[in-house]
């Protein structure tokens, strides 16, 4: 069996504590690799310039900038940057809405069992699929109702488009969506491509955000 390639992981958190149990649970599995902690929200940009990892554990709430501005800053200022998941205490935090419009690919509850955490870290490095689906719709869904916008990219979407998001906002794989649409695999990550074309966002979890904000995910 070929071996899986290592995943270099950067954690940041204000508590040591949290970062140290962290590390431990990585640290255990042949694939992974903690290569870089912080304490700060700065601290985590600058960790991340230096260290270039494929996978950043960032707390939404640190000194100095938080885990919003730090996944704002990362993200537009690395012409590579690393898939960065929002470890969180509570998952319907608003702060954990904000981390995920900025552009974090999802979120861990921090009391998740350690194989979640593994598997996660495994499941954002490797593919695009959509993190914990469910729970990024339940958040999406709660923050929407609060906040509706306009959006001109719906009337955009071609119908295989359309039902390229909802079948994407289920968390399935291009492979899943192939199937169930009865299509190549081609077909649908070229269909993915101009959903995030038209929705301007930089992945799945993004697009589903985009999705339920416009009230796309309610029409019929």
């Amino acid at each position: 069996m070929t071996p899986r390639p290592t995943v270099r992981i950067v954690l940041a958190d204000d508590e040591r504590m949290v970062r140290t149990a962290l590390r431990a649970i990585l640290s255990a599995e042949p694939d992974l690799e903690v290569v870089g902690e912080a304490a700060t929200g700065a601290e985590a940009v600058s960790v991340v310039r230096e260290q270039r990892p494929d996978v950043v554990l960032m707390d939404v709430r640190m000194p100095e900038i938080d885990g919003i501005r730090a996944t704002e800053q990362i993200l537009a200022t690395l012409t590579d940057p690393p898939r960065i998941v929002v470890v969180t205490t509570f998952e319907n935090d608003s702060y954990v809405y904000d981390a995920l419009r900025a552009g974090a690919a999802g979120f861990l509850l921090k009391r998740a069992e350690a194989d979640a955490l593994v598997q996660a870290v495994r499941l954002v490095s490797h593919t695009d699929t959509l993190l914990f689906p469910s729970a990024v719709r339940s958040l999406a869904a709660e923050h929407a109702r609060t906040c509706p916008a306009p959006a001109p990219w719906v009337a955009r979407l071609t119908g295989r488009e359309s039902d390229v998001l909802r079948l994407m906002a289920q968390g399935l794989t291009n492979a899943e969506i192939a199937r169930r649409m009865e299509v190549g695999p081609a077909t649908v990550k070229s269909h993915v491509a101009a959903v995030l074309a038209k929705t301007g966002t930089r992945d799945r979890t993004q697009a589903v955000i985009a999705a339920y904000e416009a009230g796309f995910m309610n029409a019929r």
